[in-house]
């Protein structure tokens, strides 16, 4: 039996979708610009913590075709990513959707036991919120890469006119650095992100497009795991008519 219920706001639908086409295109543009000097350091330095350095990324992984282009790229979309960074943040405070996802006393324990789950170590699916304890470090942690990327990339664009901000990652090669690093754990939580949507609750995309959402399908109904219910049909649902210890 269907168990709809409205799950996400407008707005959180938008700045969602707006977030995903933002964030691939100033990865893909910053990367072509890292081309043009792949380095961390400037000419004549060297950066220890950059085993391959001099060495471009792959020309397949880039985005805006020459330099300039790039660049008109990745600042048209920083600003917007800013603007939607600001609506949505905003919008949680207003809305009092900030508490879905700040981490609070506990967190550390159910995302343990949530490790466990998907490791076959625990039986049954942890009772959560709107967001487990794994997801809600992950949606947390992303605005404050987001604000590391924003900052740290003003310090490499002005390191003299903007020093003040350059001098908060100690120079120009580690603001450089806290850029990259900080967009590379981005794409890899949204790429665990996409991840865990198709393989665990692929059911949500309907929230996310349209803003219901089945909680007879929710990963605890199903007692869900990555891809199990695809692996051995019908062991979820045994799984989860069956009774706990």
């Amino acid at each position: 039996m269907a168990e709809l219920v409205k799950r996400n706001h407008w707005i959180v639908r938008l700045t969602h979708w707006v977030n995903v086409i933002a964030i691939v295109v100033m990865a893909g543009s910053g990367m072509r610009i890292f081309n043009a000097h792949p380095s961390f350091a400037r000419p004549g330095e060297h950066f220890a913590l950059n085993p391959w350095e001099g060495h471009a990324i792959p020309a397949w992984l880039t985005f805006g075709s020459w330099l300039g282009g790039a660049r008109h790229w990745h600042f048209a979309m920083m600003w917007i990513l800013v603007a939607n960074g600001v609506l949505y943040i905003g919008f949680l405070w207003l809305h009092g959707e900030w508490r879905d996802i700040v981490p609070r006393r506990g967190d550390a324990h159910s995302a343990l036991e949530m490790i466990k789950f998907y490791l076959f170590v625990r039986r049954d699916h942890p009772i959560g919120g709107k967001h487990n304890a794994l997801q809600k470090s992950a949606y947390f942690a992303m605005p404050i890469l987001g604000v590391i990327i924003v900052l740290s990339g003003l310090a490499i664009w002005k390191p003299v006119t903007l020093g003040f901000i350059t001098v908060l990652f100690v120079n120009y090669k580690w603001a450089r650095f806290a850029h990259f690093a900080a967009m590379a754990v981005l794409l890899l939580l949204a790429l665990v992100h996409v991840f865990m949507v198709f393989a665990v609750d692929p059911y949500s995309l309907r929230s996310m497009i349209t803003g219901w959402y089945n909680r007879a399908r929710s990963p605890e109904a199903r007692n869900a795991r990555p891809f199990y219910h695809l692996l051995a049909p019908g062991v979820e649902s045994a799984d989860a008519e069956a009774p706990r210890p």
